[in-house]
């Protein structure tokens, strides 16, 4: 009797109702086409995506391993010799359907299908998922079938792949949509988005640690190179401070030429001293990371930047012109901020920090002076690290 995958076709079209996302998509399809009758030892789907750093991702599901294995694939996978002589990167180029019997001599040589070979599979296909775009996704499918994939295994297969590339699809935009918001605007600012704040003056006030960083010389950096060459540098600073920002839970919000607005959101009921000491930590680990960049750099290559830490409330949301809008942070906690990572300039810090944010880590800090600043009324106390 055929395989018989009605239902499973019209679960596909329904959107698959009840799965949380592909993974668990390909967890519950999988099992589903076992028990309608298609022999799948291995599945596994592969999917491109839109993302400054990630290329794609698969999905693969596997008889007897209780989860889903979610693997991510850098762009330089596609420059590799292992894709290139892989059947899935023949898939991609070639558009087409690749069937390789692997219980007789190979007629597609690569290392995966050796694999299997060996280990006693029969079968292996992979197909094109074509999205609407005319991009080339693909799934892969193995068996252990003696006799590999019947006529009726593969028939049944197609059958469910129309609906499947449809729904990867959605589930691949939606994931787009998610990562350039995340690179572009922030991770917490692109979900915002995504639920519906896009209206102009669409604004909260929360309180949170604002952090403000400015690259050291970037005058004189400009006169003397290239813009290419100044990109570069601009792209080592920034690559000392985003990834501490993000491990201490801070959301960077924008780039400012050769500076950076990030903030440490303060939640309701969670303890402040603990978000500072956090944005400090990350501060400190920022540092870290610039010296270790220096390290053997010529003097006119040597990078520096400062770094200021405050905490108070700002609006935070939707704010421009009709047509054209920013997802960032205004206000005085934002103003002094600026203020300070000025005065750390002139001098010589690398780190400040204002009388409000030195106060939930007082064991971490000692006062520099007070100091009047530009558009502050009062003179300001400020600090730097013990």
């Amino acid at each position: 009797m055929p395989p018989d995958v009605t239902e499973l076709f019209d679960w596909l079209v329904d959107g698959a109702p009840g799965a949380s996302g592909p993974a668990e998509v390909v967890g519950r399809l999988c099992p589903w086409l076992v028990a309608s009758g298609v022999p799948v030892w291995r599945m596994a789907a592969f999917v491109r995506t839109l993302h400054p750093h990630i290329m794609g991702r698969s999905f693969v599901w596997q008889r007897g391993v209780p989860q889903v294995e979610v693997r991510e694939a850098s762009y330089a996978v596609l420059r590799s010799e292992m894709y290139a002589q892989s059947p899935v990167g023949w898939v991609f180029a070639k558009r087409q359907e690749l069937r390789v019997r692997l219980d007789r001599p190979l007629a597609f040589n690569a290392a995966e299908l050796r694999e299997w070979s060996a280990a006693g599979l029969t079968d292996y296909v992979a197909m094109p998922m074509v999205f609407l775009d005319g991009q080339v996704h693909a799934i892969t499918l193995v068996t252990d079938e003696p006799g590999g994939f019947r006529e009726e295994h593969l028939a049944a297969i197609r059958k469910i792949l129309r609906p499947l590339s449809r729904l990867a699809e959605i589930l691949a935009l939606r994931r787009t949509a998610t990562n350039l918001l995340s690179a572009y605007v922030g991770r917490d600012a692109g979900e915002r988005i995504l639920q519906g704040h896009v209206q102009r003056g669409d604004t909260e006030h929360i309180r949170c640690v604002v952090w403000m960083s400015d690259l050291r010389g970037f005058t004189s950096l400009s006169a003397r190179r290239e813009s290419a060459d100044i990109i570069l540098l601009l792209n080592r600073v920034f690559d000392c401070q985003v990834p501490a920002v993000d491990r201490g839970g801070g959301q960077v919000l924008k780039f400012m030429g050769d500076g950076m607005l990030a903030i440490f959101p303060i939640d309701e009921g969670v303890d402040a001293s603990k978000v500072a000491a956090a944005a400090l930590a990350a501060a400190q680990e920022a540092f870290s990371s610039l010296d270790e960049t220096n390290l053997g750099a010529g003097p006119h290559d040597r990078l520096a930047f400062g770094i200021a830490l405050h905490v108070g409330e700002v609006a935070y949301g939707n704010i421009g012109g009709i047509g054209r809008l920013d997802f960032t942070c205004i206000g005085a906690a934002v103003n002094l901020a600026g203020r300070i990572e000025g005065l750390s300039s002139q001098l010589g810090k690398r780190l400040l920090m204002s009388e409000a944010f030195g106060a939930l880590v007082p064991e971490s800090v000692r006062e520099v002076g007070t100091f009047a600043l530009k558009g502050v009324e009062e003179p300001c106390a400020v600090f730097e690290p013990r």
